[in-house]
Parts: structure tokens; sequence; C-alpha cells
């Protein structure tokens, strides 16, 4: 069962593969290399496939060139064999083997899996296909097991033919039970798998491991000339090792095996003889300037095959690269040719797996080798036909030339440079590399604006440097590298104008310089003339031009704006600066990410609409992407710089961090984006709307590149080792898939790092070993253990038998005889040492040596030391000690009894070793024990003890050394990487840095934090920064809807004296809303209201003033107009259909706060204006049901009374009224519609048009909107109508049975309400609103052709390129697109025949349309009004109960105005 279950998943993740169909070109992962078969051709000739890493590789061959296919994903570790099926009818099933220990066999057309199994214990070192039998797969393990699984039925056997290590096997293709396994250690074993454990043949000769082997395609053993002398020795013989053979069954019966071996040599066996026919030694071959020895076994894989058509020809590798065509017929030393002829053909590096196949009459041989390139050969010419390069890590960065078009730069984990000319017509995989001087990760590149070939790269350890891409190709020069390296990962490189000090404006300077950005956040400034001079900081340059004095944050993206007269620096903390060119002049800061920035693109500058050059796309570590329009900025006239707290369009959908983003060159408005959830998003910023979704790679996407040349053709790069050229017409999916967070992984998983677990119970286990106490016994029953002696040598001498000591008593009285003659007594003592204890100093020195000798050699240092000190020799004892790194406190202790000198030397010893031991803060107690204060504190923070380091930094230096504060902003650093941000916070604090610490603060951005920072700004003087924390939490609070903690946020300052009016407006509509319809459902948190008292009875604005004038104090004009000047300065975007509810209720209630204040001044002019705007947004939003709510509350008796307050001269205020009015009726008019009586439902019903028009599409799609959006966040905001407007409550449809209650309705009623709709049949509005609409048709219809030509053009290129099928496909998909699909749409089909309209003709028509759009008053276009061609058509569904004269009125609009498709569509049966 767990098999089955098993192969349903992956078979599921194979057809995820069929992904990659979608992806035009591919440089995919290397091959793996060190395996006897990981590649393999299909026997049709139409696939190649490879082991990359965990994955196989499937390229389709079949053409002249090779294309991606796919690839074949399942297996959770490194594949390490790989074979296709060479039977008739099954070319495209294929195995696979991983060192997760299962075997897989893949339907390769499919990318789907058949079947697998587990049955090895070990790692799989080996795999096969049989070429006879059609579902035998046979495996051998590194234990010398050898698995043979028929698949078809589910049966398996295994053998152990030798208890060895298995390199590789070969099934024999005329018998099909031979098997041939070769060994690590040179063995080759012949296997007969019908009959167990019988080994056939023992083939000894190879000592060393046996890399591959090969059967002769031909069977039988003839024998050729250049074997007769061996041949004839063996039939001299007679005999073979395995038994005795007749003459005859030489030639007749057996075939010929092939075997290549790390001992640089080839043999061709005869399978009846058991016995090596002859042996093949590689020839030295030159290469890099010298020959090989062939007596030094160097790196050498040699791998061989046999191919099909050729059955006296054998191909193998070499050393160095090169592929050798042996020749089996000739005799002599010469027996070999060297593929490829040209220089440049052959691999660069030694070659790990060969495969032919047949096509065409051609044979054609397939290459992998361990300079990451795959290889066809044409056998009849020995000439390369193509090369196909591989990426050997993560693909880090891409970057397309903006000289040589269409050169794409490919930065990768492998250290090394792709360059890759795209629009190569003769080979659509023209790669360069470039590896020289990189040795490390690229992670950036940046080519050079005007200079061609001038490559800028980054690397992992820091490294910038500059490749010229011409000359390094040809001469193999290495790159400019830059004297100054970052200390981390260089995350961002860009070229741009010069700042100071390289902007000085006199002598020659560089037109532009290099910039990079890397991970200790700083961003340096190259000069390309002199990158071996000292880089600059741009930090100095901004600190100096805006006179900053606090940190800056640390830097994580650049990017300079076209036009090189703005950059954006992107931030740890997530914010984004906007600095001027050339002086950096701080014009504003985008405060809307709060992670760290990955990436800053800004919109291109050729478009047709100029204000879009000032667009500028960001994001983060969260999965939400920003747009602002910076345009407002830079044309402000403020000295001080801006904050920018709202975003111009917000694009939410990927559920990972965002790595690249790249703008389309071709469209306006349109980006690209890579994440982390793997898929690449293409989204119309204008619209706010997800387009296309590329899931084509498996794995975390890291970059991204939008084709300069072709506007369908994406490229990205992932961490899966590959880049992918996508067409984004040919994508399925529109938005990136929906993950859940799963929350059961580990936060402790020690594995997914490769370390071992930390063993915790070590303690534990000590403390059970201890035995139990047991009672105390007296002193004379307890053994003393005598301490270790510091003489053993003299000690043990002494204790010798008897007739010994007597004879060392009579050496010594002569010893002490020769002494009193004057005359030396060393010799006479020299086989009795320890008779210098008796005798002169010398004798005592020499004792002690020998002794101290005999310590060290049992590993006793410290008795030695202490011999020593006895000597008198203490400079040597610590010198010795110092240098064996065996100093003891007691040594330092003692050490100054030499002198002051060799105290301190000693004590810096010291101080050396126990760093050596990681001791830091022993060593630091050392050092100040030397007064060496500095170098103490400077010890404990390089080595992260900062608060030892503080503490002797505090009590022993001065209050106003700078150290101190550098030790205070270090450890905060280190602190807010790690998290740990209230500790960082009151580090700046001891470091005098107040806004750092309410910065890192506020970084976390939960309610709690985001009030200490504010409070703490307030207490440090920074009120602008107090005040915007202020309001980011009130804000939180109001999601939470706790409106009480809200306001006490807010009432701390007073620049948020108008924000306060509105929180006190927005709690009491969400309380009107929510007592208006109540919700049944229980939320987790309940609401948190003020205990206000309200007057119930009043209208709302009156209710509203008299809790702001009771509890705002509001009571004057003058606090009225001052919270008016307040609010009036704040701008919230316009709303738009994917705006959330909760935003949308917020903003409404600032428009509604003006309309109070305004009425509260009786100002009516702008009262109306600030209602018209409330119930807009709601328009806008689509959220039709918020609408009627707030006319309900607002107006619940129309606008007669504000009407008759407003000034009649002041036009622009009585157009405002005019349009608010026109919603109020339009509102009123869907009531009637959905409310209509049984009697006319049943009228509706008799004559209803079966297709609805699109008017009702549109007010039903509102409503649904609403309902949808309102439930969907109903867990999540705090104000969205109360979670309960539309969630409880179901918009009516026409065919909805009408209630008892709508049923009594009074008649007359109902005709007063539909008199009043006349305002809604405006003439005036209805044809600007149709030209309008004729404007965005004939826009539509250029958009349309742009794209036909692009298609057309596209199709054109494939066809010259060779590839007719597939152009053949996509037109036949066109054809079928473009017919008419059902009886609705055939008139428009038809229509768009008849009448073929021409570029000239639309450019007139636009022109037309615009003129007539200018003739129209300006008062219509400044406010928005209902759809009027829409409002005839509810009246026309009303039917009966509409008065004739609207009636005929909405017809003659209808005819008149109704020229658009969509209206012609849905009038059609009152128009007939």
């Amino acid at each position: 069962m767990f098999r089955d279950g098993a192969r349903g998943a992956w078979r599921q993740r194979g057809k995820q593969g069929g992904m990659a169909m979608a992806t035009a070109r591919a440089l995919p992962a290397s091959p793996n290399w060190y395996c006897s078969r990981c590649s393999d051709a299909s026997s049709d000739g139409r696939f190649f496939g490879f082991a990359a890493r965990s994955r196989v590789c499937l390229l389709d061959v079949s053409a002249a060139a090779p294309a991606f296919r796919g690839e074949l994903i399942g297996h959770t570790e490194r594949v390490s064999g790989f074979t296709f099926c060479h039977c008739p009818g099954q070319s495209s099933l294929c195995a696979s083997s991983a060192d997760d220990g299962s075997v897989r066999i893949w339907d390769a057309a499919e990318l789907a899996l058949v079947a697998e199994h587990s049955l090895h214990q070990n790692t799989i070192s080996a795999l096969h296909w049989s070429p006879l039998v059609k579902d035998l797969i046979i495996s051998g393990d590194e234990k010398g097991v050898v698995v043979c699984y028929w698949h078809n039925r589910s049966d398996s056997q295994q053998f152990l033919p030798e208890p060895r290590t298995i390199f590789c096997l070969t099934c024999s293709p005329h018998h099909e039970n031979l098997v041939a396994i070769g060994y690590k250690d040179g063995m080759v074993v012949v296997i007969d798998i019908s009959r167990k454990k019988e080994v056939i043949h023992r083939l000894r000769g190879h000592d060393d491991e046996i890399h591959s082997l090969a059967w002769c395609p031909v069977p039988g053993e003839e024998r050729l000339p250049a074997w007769q002398d061996e041949l004839q020795v063996s039939s001299e013989e007679g005999k073979v090792p395995n038994g005795e053979l007749k003459q005859d069954t030489a030639t007749k019966k057996g075939c010929y095996l092939a075997s290549g071996s790390k001992d640089q040599t080839i043999r061709i066996w005869s399978c009846t003889r058991g016995r090596s026919v002859t042996t093949l030694k590689l020839p030295p071959m030159k290469r890099r300037g010298g020959a090989v020895d062939p007596a030094v076994k160097e790196r050498i894989w040699l791998t061989v095959h046999w191919p099909s058509g050729h059955s006296t020809e054998i191909v193998s590798s070499s050393f160095g690269g090169e592929l050798l065509l042996w020749d089996l017929t000739q005799s002599g030393k010469r027996k070999w040719t060297l593929l490829g002829s040209s220089e440049g053909q052959n691999h660069s590096r030694i070659v790990f797996n060969l495969s032919s196949v047949t096509r065409q009459d051609k044979e054609l041989l397939f290459s992998i080798s361990m300079d990451r390139d795959v290889k066809c050969w044409d056998l009849s010419t020995l000439e390369c036909s193509w090369t196909m390069p591989s990426l050997g890590g993560f693909v880090y960065s891409l970057a397309f030339s903006p000289v040589d078009t269409g050169c794409l730069a490919v930065g990768v984990g492998d250290s090394m440079i792709r360059v890759w000319n795209t629009l190569s017509m003769n080979n659509i995989y023209d790669v360069k590399t470039f590896w020289q001087s990189i040795k490390s990760k690229v992670t950036a590149l940046a080519w050079h604006p005007a200079k061609e070939g001038c490559l800028a790269f980054g690397t992992d350890d820091g490294k910038v440097g500059i490749f010229d891409t011409f000359s390094s190709s040809t001469k193999n020069k290495p790159p400019q590298i830059s004297s100054t390296y970052h200390k981390k990962t260089v995350y961002t490189l860009a070229w741009g104008p010069p700042t100071p000090p390289l902007f000085s404006g006199e002598g020659e300077q560089p037109s532009v310089t290099l910039y990079s950005c890397a991970g200790e956040g700083i961003v340096f400034q190259h000069n390309p003339w002199k990158l071996n001079g000292e880089a600059n900081d741009i930090n100095k340059i901004i600190q100096d031009t805006n006179s900053i004095k606090h940190k800056l944050p640390a830097r994580t993206e650049i990017s300079w704006k076209p036009d090189g007269k703005l950059l954006a620096l992107g931030n740890e903390d997530g914010s984004i600066e906007i600095f001027q060119a050339p002086n950096l002049k701080l014009l504003c800061t985008i405060q809307q990410h709060h992670k760290l920035i990955n990436a800053i693109r800004w919109h291109h500058e050729h478009g047709s609409q100029p204000e879009l050059s000032y667009l500028i796309a960001s994001g983060s570590i969260n999965a939400t992407i920003y747009v602002h329009n910076l345009k407002s900025v830079v044309e402000s006239t403020s000295e001080s710089p801006l904050t920018i707290t709202e975003p111009f369009r917000t694009l939410a959908g990927h559920t990972a961090k965002i790595t690249s983003l790249s703008w389309s060159p071709h469209h306006e408005g349109r980006l690209v984006s890579a994440c982390y959830d793997g898929t690449a998003q293409v989204w119309d910023i204008m619209k706010e709307e997800p387009l296309y979704n590329y899931r084509g790679h498996h794995g975390r996407l890291l970059s991204v590149q939008w084709s300069p040349v072709d506007p369908d053709a994406v490229y990205t790069g992932a961490d899966d080792f590959s880049v992918h050229k996508w067409h984004i017409s040919k994508q399925e999916h529109t938005r990136p898939p929906h993950v859940s967070k799963d929350a059961s992984s580990s936060a402790n998983d020690y594995s997914s790092f490769g370390l071992p677990k930390p063993f915790v119970t070590q303690k534990a286990a000590s403390v059970e070993k201890d035995p139990p106490k047991e009672k105390p016994t007296s002193d004379a029953t307890l053994k003393k253990r005598k301490p270790r002696s510091i003489l053993p040598l003299s000690t043990f001498m002494d204790h010798r038998s008897k007739d010994e000591l007597h004879q060392d008593c009579l050496t010594l009285a002569t010893c002490l005889k020769t002494k009193d003659n004057n005359e030396d007594m060393s010799p006479d003592l020299k086989d009795c040492i320890h008779l210098g204890l008796f005798a002169d100093r010398a004798s005592v020195h020499k004792m002690i040596d020998v002794e101290g000798k005999h310590h060290l050699e049992n590993g006793h240092p410290e008795l030695f030391q202490q011999l020593v000190l006895w000597k008198g020799d203490m400079k040597g004892v610590l010198q010795a000690a110092a240098e064996r790194g065996e100093l003891t406190d007691q040594l330092v202790a003692i050490s100054p009894m030499v002198g002051y000198q060799a105290w301190v030397w000693t004590v810096e010893a010291f101080v050396k070793q126990l760093c050596f031991q990681e001791q830091y803060v022993k060593a630091a107690s050392h050092l100040l024990s030397i007064h060496k204060v500095y170098e103490a504190v400077e010890l404990l923070k390089v080595n992260h003890f900062y608060r030892e380091a503080i503490v002797i930094a505090k009590a022993r230096l001065r209050p106003e050394d700078p150290i101190l504060k550098d030790l205070y902003t270090s450890w905060a650093a280190l602190l807010e990487k790690d998290g740990h941000y209230s500790m960082a916070a009151k580090c700046y604090l001891g470091a005098s840095s107040p806004y750092d610490a309410v910065k890192v603060l506020a970084k976390k951005g939960d309610v709690t934090s985001l009030k200490t920072a504010a409070e703490l700004a307030l207490i440090s003087g920074e009120e602008e920064l107090s005040a915007t924390l202020s309001f980011r939490c009130a804000q939180d609070l109001l999601m939470s809807r706790n409106w009480v903690e809200a306001q006490e946020v807010l009432q701390r300052h007073k620049t948020l004296f108008g924000q306060r009016l509105v929180f006190c407006l927005n709690e009491l509509l969400c309380k009107c809303l929510s007592e208006r319809k109540p919700c049944n459902r229980k939320r987790p948190v309940p609401p948190c209201y003020h205990s206000w008292t309200v007057n119930r009875k009043a209208s709302f604005f009156d209710m509203v003033v008299e809790v702001w004038q009771s509890v705002m104090g509001v009571d004057t004009t003058e606090k009225a107009t001052c919270a008016k000047e307040q609010l009036r300065s704040i701008e919230h975007p316009p709303s738009t259909s994917n705006t959330r509810p909760k935003q949308v209720l917020f903003h409404l209630s600032h428009d509604l706060t003006l309309a109070a204040l305004d009425y509260q001044t009786a100002t009516w002019d702008e009262a109306v204006k600030s209602i018209l705007g409330a119930v807009t947004r709601c328009y806008d939003a689509g959220n039709f049901f918020l609408m009627q709510e707030i006319r309900s509350i607002i107006l619940p008796e129309g606008c007669d009374k504000l009407r008759h307050k407003l000034d009649s001269t002041n036009s622009q205020s009585m157009d405002a009224c005019r349009s608010l009015e026109a919603f109020v009726v339009y509102g009123l008019l869907y009531e009637l519609w959905w409310n209509l009586p049984k009697d006319s439902l049943a009228l509706q019903k008799a004559g209803l048009d079966p297709v609805l028009c699109s008017s009702e599409q549109k007010a039903l799609e509102k409503s649904d909107v609403s309902g949808q959006s309102s439930e969907e966040t109903a867990d999540q905001t705090a104000v969205e109508m109360d979670e309960n407007l539309c969630s409880t409550t179901e918009v009516p449809k026409c065919e909805t049975e009408g209630d008892s209650r709508i049923s009594s309705v009074d008649l007359a009623d109902r005709q007063s309400k539909l008199n009043g709709c006349k305002v809604l049949l405006s003439e005036e509005i209805a044809a600007l609103q149709n030209t309008q609409r004729d404007i965005a048709e004939v826009q539509q219809i250029l958009a349309d052709m742009i794209r036909r030509h692009q298609q057309q053009r596209n199709n054109l290129q494939e066809n010259t390129n060779g590839s007719t099928q597939e152009s053949n496909m996509q037109q036949n998909s066109e054809t079928e697109s473009d017919k008419p699909c059902s009886d609705s749409t055939q008139m428009n089909c038809k229509h768009e025949v008849k009448e073929p309209i021409t570029l000239p003709e639309l450019t007139q028509q636009l022109l037309k349309a615009k003129q007539k759009l200018a003739e129209f008053p300006d008062n219509l276009k400044v406010f928005p009004f209902p759809d009027v061609l829409e409002c005839c058509l509810v009246l026309l569904h009303i039917g009966s109960l509409c008065p004739p004269e609207l009636h005929k009125q909405a017809l003659d609009l209808l005819r008149k105005h109704g020229s658009s498709n969509i209206y012609e569509k849905a009038g059609r049966r009152f128009l007939t």
C-alpha cells in the first residue's frame, strides 16, 4: 500500500515536471560526476538524458540543435545512474537510481513516474536496462548486491556474486541472462542471472577501479590480425582459467567485452576463453604546456563505448577531456585517432559517460564531462556537432547588455560567469565562460551602459571586478579587480554618475562609476579607471550633504534612475531612501516595507507616458511588491525630506520573499517578479492585476530579466542550477499558487543544516554513574594515595636489591675521593645518575636534566617545569612552556622573578594561548594585569563578549572615550541581527543615539513595540518620528477593533488631532453599521468601544459633532478649521476593486470626517465634495452594498436639504451635488429593481432574455464583490462593516422571490422614486461617456493589432530557426481561438471580418474622439457620474412599472449612444 501511494504521489510530481514544456530554452544543471552510467540516449534518437543533482534532465536531440524537454523529479538525493530502455516500442521508458536507495522507472515522453522499488539496503552504484528483456532493470550497490527487477510483474531477485564494491555493470546485447560487473578492486565478473549465484567468469587483469564496461555489438569472437599473438599463446596453453574449451567454440559462440580502468588501460576480454585478448594503454597527451607522465596516476576517469555501427572500433576517454577512437584492426603502437580536429572542440576536463544513437544513417555520440558541457559528435566525421552548456551552482544574477542587444550575462555559484548570445542564429546555445580570478560564487552582475563588452561582477567573498568579455574570451585575460573588498557577500552592482569626491567638476573623470552594495550594509563607489585605488563609502557624502549625525541604516540594494538623476537605496530596516545626484541630497524616505529590501527597479523612460518614468517598484523579504510614484516628490519645492507611507500600487499574491524584479522594456506599467515561492509573476501595474505565472522551475527563483528584444520572452534563474527562457503568452496560470504555512517544522532541526544534534544527556548520564553516598569511615581505614614523585628515576634506583645498593656506596666513595684530588667526577657517575644527589652541582644538574626528560616523555610537563625552576633556569622554563602552549597560572605568577620584561612577555604569550583555547574572558583579565586595557576590550569585542567589554571600559576608561560608543553600536548591530530589538535599543541609548533606539524598537512592528518606540521618541525629542509611530500603532489597534486604546495612543500628539476625529467617526460608523445589520457569528476578540453618550434620534453628522464637542473639545470654529487643515494635507490613493475593505472603510472615514467638519463650520460647498468622495470611493472599490449603507446613514432623505444650503452661484459645488444626487438615485434604482412585486417578476420571467446584459452583470458583480471581500477578511479587519454587512445578507437577484415586506410597498411611492431617476438620464453625460468608451475601444484595438503583429513576427522567427512544428501548433491554436465559439459572439466576429480597419484609420478615429472629448465642458469631467446607459437598461428591465416618458427617454439614449458592442447586445430585445 505504501508503494502504491508513493507511486501516485510521484506521478503527480512527474506531471509537474511537464511544466517545463512551457520553457522555450534553458541552461540546465550540470551532469553529475564520477558515475559509471548517469547519461543515456533513447533508441529512437529523440531524447538524451543525464543525471543532474537529484533530478534527471531530458534534452530533445531529434533536431539539429538540442532543446530542453523537461526534468524527471522524484529522487531526494543524488542520482547515480540513468538508462533508457532499448527494446522496440519502449524507447520512451527509462530508469534512474539514486543515493536514496530507490530505483524509479519513468515515461520520458510524459515526464511521469511508472514504477519504483527500494530493494537495496546500500548505496546504488550501477544501473542498466536489459536490451533484450523489455521490463528487466538490473542494479548493483556498494556492498556487491545485484538486484534484478521485472517492473511489469513487480518481481525481483537478488544476488551476491562477490562481496566487493560494484563500480559498473552492463547487460549483454546477445544473451539475455549474461551480465558483466566491474568492481572497485579491478575485478570483472560475468554472471548468469538465470541460475542463482553462478559466476561464469572472473576476469583478472586490471589492478584498479573498473570505470566502464562495454559489450561488442556483434556476436562471435572472430580473430583480428592484431590479436594473433595473444590468441596463439592461449591456444598453446590449451587451458583457460575456468575450465577446458574446444577450439571451434571460440569463434562461433561468446562475445567480446571491453573494460576501462583507473589503471589507464583498456582491455578486450574473450567471454569464451575467460581471459584478456588485447590491452590498450592510454597515450600521454600534451596538455597545458607539458606531457603526461604515464607513471603518474593523475585524476582520470576511463570510460569506454562500443558504437553499434563500428564493431572494430571503440571510443574511450583520456586524461584531460580528449576522446579517442581506437581501431582494433591496426597493429603497432598508434591505434587511436583523436576526435575533434579544430581547437576548442574537445572537452577541457575528464569525460565520465559516453552513449550513442543511430539516426538517418548517421551515428551520433553524446559525452558528458567535468567541464559541465554536454557534447554531440558525428562519428562519421569525428567532429563536434553541438555543445550544450550547463550550470554547476545557483543562478544568482542575470543581466542583459544595453549595448550588445541580446547578450545575457549569468552569474553562477560555481565561480564562473556565462555570457549567452541569445540572438545567435547558428548556435542557440552560444555561451562563453569566464572563470579567471573569480574563485567564489558570482552573486551580482552589471553591464556598462555604454562601453561594449564591459561587465562588472561581485562575488560571495566580497570581491568586485570588471571583465572585458571581448578580449578575455580570446586571450584568456584576467579581469581587473578592485583593491577595495567588501567584508561580506556583494548583493548588487550598479553603474551610475560620479558623486563626490569623484565628481569634482575639474579635470578628466569617468562619465559613469561602479557602485557596489554588500552584506555588511555599505555602498562603495569604484573608479573604473583606477580600480587599484581606494573606493569611496557614499555614506560619508550622504552624511555631509544632509547634515546627518545619527547612524545610517545598513544598505541592501542600490538602483539608479535610468537618466542618472535619482538614486534609490534600499535598507535593512525596510525603508527606501531617494537621493538627488550628484551630491546625494535626500529627497524622501519610503516607509512601506518593514523588512530587508531585496530588489528595487525604476520604470524605463522610453514610453508614451513620461510620468511613468517616476514609478519605482520594490520587493523585500515580505511577499508584497509595492510601486510608488515619485513625480510629486521630485517636483516638490520642500527643503526638508518627505516621508511616503502610502503606495501607488500594491501587488499581492506571492507567498515568500521577493528576490528580483524587471520592468518590461516593451510595455508601459508591466512588471515581472521572481520569488522564493518558486514562480515568476507578470503584473499589470496600473490595474494591480496578476497576468501570467511561470512555474517551470523546481526551486527558489533568484533572478529575472525581461528580454530586451522579445516582448513575450522572460529569462529566470533559480537555485535549481538552471536558467529558463519562457514565453509569457504560453503560460496557463495567472497568479502564484496559494501555499498554506506549515507550522509543524521543528525549530531545532539540526539535520537541515548538516550538523549533528547536540548531545544533551551527557551530564545526566555522568550523574547517574556516580556511586551512591556511603557513611563516612574512619581515617585509619582510608588508604591515602601517595603523590607522584618529582624524581621517579632516582627514587626507583634507591629501591633496588641490597647488592646493587652496596655497589652504589662504593661508586659514590670513589667519586668523592676523585673530587678531593680535584678531578672531574662526572664521568664516573655516567651510569649512576641517581648518585648526583650526593655529588657536586654539575652532577645534580645532570640528574635534573635526565629526570626532566623522563617527565616530558611520559606527559607530565608541569613536573619538568618544576625541576627546571629548581635548577634556576626560569627563563628557559617560560620559553619552553610558551612554545608548547603549556603555560599555567602558576608559571605566570612566578614569572616576575625573571624581570619585568619577561613577566610582560609571559603574560602576552599566555593570553595568546588562552585565546587559542577560547578562554577570552580570562585572557582579557591577564591583559588588564599588564595595563593593556584597550587590548583587553578589543579582544572581548572581537569575540562578541560585549557585556564584559563594556564593564571593563566603563570601569577603567574615561566616560567620553569613543570606544564606549563603538562597543554599544557594535553590540546593538549584533543584537538587532539576532532579533533582540529591546536589548539593542538599550545599547543605542547607552551610546547616546536615541533615534537609532527608536528605529530598532519599532522594527518588530507589533503594537506594544510601536507604542514603546513612540513614547521613547517623544522623550528623546523626536516628535515627528513619535507621531509617525503612534499613527502606525493606532492603525494596528484599529484593525483589532480596539478604538479605546487607539485614541489613547493618538492623544499624545497635537499633530494627530485630526486623526483622532477620523478614528472617532470610524468607531461611530462601525457601531452604527453593526446595529443596522447585527452579526450572529462569534468573533475571537470582541470590539472595544468607548462608552460615549450618543443621541440616537439625531442625524449621523449631528451625533458625531456632539461627541466631538463633548469628548474631543471641538467646540470652536478655530479648532474645527485647524483639524480640517491637518486632514486636507493627507491624500489617500483612489480605491480599486483590489483595495481591501478595511482600507476602503478607513479612507472613507477620512472623507466623512472632512464632511462632518464642514458640516460643523457650515461650509456646505466643501461638505458636498467630501460626501461625494466617500460615496464614489465605495463605487470605485466595487462595494455596492457599503455605498447603499453610507447613503442611508448620511443622506437618509436624499440630497434636497443639502442642495438648498449650497451657494447656487458656485458652479463647482452644484456640479458636485448633481453627481452626488445621481449616485443616491442610482442606488435607489437598483433597490427598486431588486425588490419588484411578484406579479412584475412573473412578467419579467416570461420575457427575460436568457443572456444577462452587461449592466446587470456589472451591478451584480459589484454586489458580489462586496460580499466576498467582507466575508474573506472578516477575521482580519476591525472595521469591514463589522464583518456582517454582506456576509449575512445576500443581494437578491432578478429571479428571487419577493417577500411580504417588499410586496406591501405602495405603488405610488415606487412611481415617485422612479420619477426621481430623471437626473440619471443626462444627454450630456451619456455623450461624454460614449466618447470615453470610443477612445478606450480604439486603444484596445490598437493594442490587439500590436499584439498580433508581435505574434506574427515571433512565428516567422521560429520558422526560420527550424521550429516549424511548434509554430504550426501555435497558428492552429490561434485560428481556433479566433473562431466564433457561440451564437452570441458570432455577430461581433462577422462584424470584425467584414470591416477591417487599418492603422491610419484607427489613428484618425482616436484623434477625432479626443477632439470630441475636448469639446465637452470641463465641469462635466470633474466629478464622476454613474453609467447612464446602464441606468437606461435597468429602467427598461423594470418594465411596466417604469413611467412611459422615462421609458421613451431611456430607449432614445440607448439608440443614440449605445453603439458599443456590449450595449448593442444588452439592449437588443428592447430596440428590436
